[in-house]
């Protein structure tokens, strides 16, 4: 049939009536648990310092017990530390302490052989009382399960993107955002009860489905009930600053909680507090009528008149349009070379953000002050991205916030050791111009494609940039190796991508594309 252009056929609403100023707060405020929860893991799973357990029953003296572990040369630093992994032969200690020999006079300890921590780890409990990682002992040969951990979540992530997007294009936007965010506060409460690290991460998973669901869900819905001023405010500064407030209470609640199954059963309150939202906000009219469900669009959008106190005019909608799934983001040359581009703009962005977040806790200083401090550069980003998705070209913004996060993170690795204050500046910066574009690449994805299409091309290009985010805890492993080679891997790709998204199309000033046919060419 004819298609509806939706923007005119409700273009008699008022932009910023009641009706709207309530779905903006209520959505935004849903958004807060994703922030809480989104790097939870940087304080659960937190490695403090360890050392062999030298059992208490085990008759040694007190100088042998003093000199039970081996001092090795600390990879950063170059200074001697007690060995994290290995202790000398228990059995060895014990036969020169019963004939009494003194460690370092009688005995030269670098002939004596070693073991690993067959006795299991004392950890250092001063920041921690307790974390999976010493609950489940995550380090030595197990060091691998701790970037493994986040992975598990980002696969959540993962999949959720690639289904909730054709899920909520399917039976709607409203339920997918309910649903998650009820399973997202719930399996957070059950992670309280994991008894081992395998149970934990098979949460984990779930919660990452969670996580990224109902995200995406409530921008989606924000992006379609509201006006096209109202929309450009939700989608960037909006739906980010109370996910940062989110994200700036998790250090104060980590603080305060400092054993990690206290501070999850704190994480996962405030879920189950946004659920009540359900009576308040309504489906998506736009997405009602791209399902030819013109009645049910109408009702909703006459009772949004009601509450605005506008009469509505006698009909609303004609006729409907057809549905489309995900193979149509490849289908013609045009929609193919803008899908393409998008994905890997999302990719390095996801990359980015990603690893100097969840890099916090190797920063030189407090965690959770420098947790703070990464939440708290996203606040100004916010705020640009919205100005610049205002008054400034869409392509050019997303690529000089790329290009220039590029050069900062290439520059890092430059400073030299003792000026860590220019270090974590310059990581800050590099943070602030990566969330810039990624609150405005949402934006701009979902001005570049039509409704038709509209969840099913942020949940793919969402899907594509898991690829970024499986990988970025990988990426932070790589210090062991050399410390620079996360930031110049980083930097490159960034700063590539940044050149590369200069072919999109435009979006500045134009309406929301409702059809294929109103969308824009590619290269722009």
């Amino acid at each position: 049939g004819r298609m509806i252009d939706y923007e005119s056929a409700t273009s008699f609403l008022d932009e910023w009536g009641t009706f709207q100023q309530q779905v903006f707060f209520l959505l935004c405020l849903s958004v807060v648990p994703n922030g809480l929860a989104g790097f939870a893991i940087v304080f659960v799973g937190d490695t403090p310092a360890h050392r062999c357990l030298i059992p208490a029953h085990i008759n040694l003296t007190a100088a042998w017990r003093n000199s039970s572990i081996p001092l090795e040369e600390d990879g950063s630093s170059g200074t001697m530390v007690p060995s994290q992994c290995f202790r000398y032969k228990i059995d060895e200690l014990l036969r020169f302490s019963e004939r009494g020999l003194m460690p370092g006079i009688d005995v030269n300890l670098s002939d004596v052989s070693r073991e690993s921590c067959l006795d299991g780890w004392e950890y250092d409990r001063s920041v921690y009382t307790a974390t999976i990682t010493t609950e489940f002992d995550l380090v030595c040969e197990n060091s691998w399960k701790n970037p493994l951990t986040s992975s598990v979540y980002f696969c959540g992530i993962l999949v959720a993107s690639f289904l909730s997007g054709q899920i909520s294009d399917r039976y709607g936007r409203k339920i997918v955002l309910f649903v998650t965010l009820a399973v997202h506060s719930l399996f957070i409460f059950l992670q309280v009860f994991a008894n081992s690290w395998a149970v934990f991460c098979a949460l984990h998973f779930v919660v990452g489905m969670g996580q990224i669901s109902n995200y995406v869900s409530a921008f989606v819905l924000g992006t379609e009930l509201l006006g096209p001023r109202a929309r450009t405010i939700f989608s960037t500064i909006g739906v980010n600053l109370f996910f940062d407030v989110g994200y700036m209470l998790l250090p104060l609640c980590a603080y305060l909680l400092r054993d990690w199954r206290k501070l999850l059963l704190c994480l996962s309150l405030p879920g189950f507090l946004c659920l009540p939202f359900w009576w308040f906000i309504p489906e998506s009219p736009r997405w009602l009528v791209s399902q030819g469900r013109v009645k049910e669009a109408e009702a909703i959008v006459r009772d949004i008149a009601k509450r605005n106190k506008i009469h509505p005019p006698a009909v609303i909608f004609h006729s409907s349009e057809k549905r489309l799934n995900i193979c149509d983001l490849l289908r013609s040359r045009n929609i193919r070379g803008i899908s393409l581009t998008l994905w890997l703009v999302w990719n390095s962005l996801t990359i980015a953000y990603f690893v100097l977040s969840l890099n916090t806790a190797n920063l030189y200083g407090d965690v959770y002050f420098n947790c703070f401090l990464s939440a708290l550069v996203e606040l100004p980003a916010y705020i640009l991205s919205w100005v610049l998705f205002r008054w400034c070209s869409s392509r050019l913004s997303v690529s000089s916030s790329l290009i220039a996060c590029g050069v900062l993170l290439l520059f890092v690795q430059l400073i030299p050791a003792n000026l860590v204050l220019l270090a974590i500046t310059l990581e800050m910066m590099g943070k602030f111009a990566v969330s810039t574009a990624y609150a405005f690449v949402y934006a701009y994805t979902a001005e570049l494609y039509p409704t038709v299409l509209r969840n099913t091309a942020i949940g793919a290009c969402s899907t594509a940039s898991r690829i970024g985010s499986i990988i970025a805890p990988y990426f932070i492993y790589l210090r062991r190796y050399w410390t620079s080679l996360p930031y110049i891997l980083m930097g490159s790709l960034t700063a590539v991508t940044g050149l590369l998204s200069l072919l999109l199309p435009e979006s500045f000033g134009r309406p929301l594309p409702d059809t294929m046919a109103q969308m824009q060419h590619f290269p722009g």
